[in-house]
């Protein structure tokens, strides 16, 4: 099985929403400043808060991203771990973390192997 084959974005935006923000990387930050036509230092200012001393995009007031408008509005150049979404290292740490992020991702598929689930998360963070 392939990766896309356990997981389909249902672009519900549910992983828009909450669950302790996105952070960004100094990468990221230049990649969407670049594309909203701004400096990064602006970017930091304007669409950034901190998470302890991690930088996350802000959240509007229905928390969401303030990137999220039905659909994310930088998707060609979102930041790295949404690129990641479902793929992440904490699914190799604890299988559970598949079903428990299923439980709120439409285009999760809980119904194939765990060995199936590790080695396509294994696959996509080897990226």
């Amino acid at each position: 099985m392939k990766p896309s084959d356990i997981f389909k974005c249902a672009k519900c935006g549910d992983c828009c929403k909450g669950y302790g923000g996105t952070y960004v990387t100094a990468k990221d930050i230049k990649a969407i400043a670049a594309y909203i036509k701004t400096d990064p230092e602006s970017f930091v200012d304007n669409y950034c808060s901190r998470s302890g001393s991690r930088l996350v995009l802000a959240q509007g007031e229905n928390g969401y991203c303030i990137f999220w408008d039905g659909l994310c509005t930088i998707h060609p150049v979102k930041p790295h771990m949404c690129k990641q979404w479902p793929f992440i290292e904490s699914v190799l740490v604890d299988m559970n973390n598949w079903d428990i992020m299923a439980n709120q991702c439409p285009g999760i598929r809980t119904d194939v192997p765990d060995s199936i689930v590790l080695e396509c998360v294994k696959k996509e963070l080897s990226k």
